[in-house]
């Protein structure tokens, strides 16, 4: 049979051997897992960049160990954490808001657990590598069946930190919404789907002209308004035709055809995005 799956989640990256440590911990605690590497590429210290992913990649993965990494606070006083969802997985990670979104999305969380017991971290443990050191552990010894209380004190849910993100708001001919997430082709993710969107401008159609507004400084083709139009499918879009549509997981996405919107805009997760009809 199948050995038990460990996800990865980090914003280690690849050019150092961090990743590396973490699988080969593993292993030796847990030497038939299955290691599926979600992506090691999330934005150095950017929590709700790394939440994103979790969110929209955890629902088409089989119940299992996640173990997400994404730890500004790392060697401070946030909590190392296990929490236990309504479908059955395990989030391994740092209590900084990268693990609820998620978890939600697996029907919410059942229980969490702190990360304390020292029968189940690295001898040594370091104040900068916890992922190595209490995660990966943790991880390996949750998928060889250490249930959650052997690992430390119930945690009240109403105390797990959560991100301060904005929720998406509608007014009349306005939707603003915060960038969650930028993927490899520079496609830009916003946190609203297309019911913020029509509740805010009514029905959308292929080949409505909207009007996007970045809010606040940090653009590089300046922070003016971009004309775009909705489209269906990127390829309905010219070769480096700026466009918004419905990505792969119900959420409004701002793209280039065959460029990156992200460099070419300077969006960033995190940054307010108001979005009206063009007059």
């Amino acid at each position: 049979m199948a050995g038990p799956l460990i996800s990865l989640t980090t914003d280690f990256g690849l050019n150092d051997p961090s990743v590396a440590a973490c699988k080969g911990v593993i292993w030796r605690i847990a030497p038939d897992a299955r290691l599926l590497d979600v992506s090691h590429g999330v934005p150095r210290h950017e929590i709700a960049a790394g939440a994103a992913v979790l969110w929209a990649v955890l629902p088409s993965l089989p119940v299992g160990v996640h173990m997400a990494v994404v730890d500004p606070g790392v060697g401070t006083a946030r909590r190392p954490i296990v929490l236990r969802t309504v479908r059955g997985d395990r989030l391994v990670g740092p209590d900084n808001g990268l693990l609820l979104p998620g978890a939600e999305r697996l029907g919410g969380v059942v229980a969490a657990h702190a990360l304390e017991a020292q029968a189940y971290r690295l001898a040594t443990v370091s104040r900068t590598f916890h992922g190595r050191d209490i995660f990966a552990p943790a991880a390996a010894h949750i998928a060889n069946g250490i249930p959650d209380e052997a690992f430390g004190p119930e945690i009240d849910l109403s105390t797990l930190v959560r991100l301060d993100t904005p929720a998406a708001r509608t007014s009349a001919g306005v939707l603003e919404a915060t960038v969650g997430a930028i993927d490899s082709f520079g496609n830009v993710q916003l946190l609203a789907g297309i019911a913020e969107l029509e509740a805010a401008l009514g029905p959308i159609a292929g080949g409505d002209a909207l009007v996007l507004e970045p809010v606040g400084a940090g653009g590089t083709e300046r922070d003016g308004a971009i004309g775009l139009r909705w489209r269906l499918t990127y390829g309905e879009a010219g070769a480096d035709e700026p466009l918004a549509c419905l990505d792969s997981y119900e959420r409004i996405a701002v793209a280039i055809n065959r460029g990156s919107a992200a460099d070419r805009y300077g969006l960033r997760p995190g940054r307010p995005i108001r979005i009206r009809r063009d007059a």
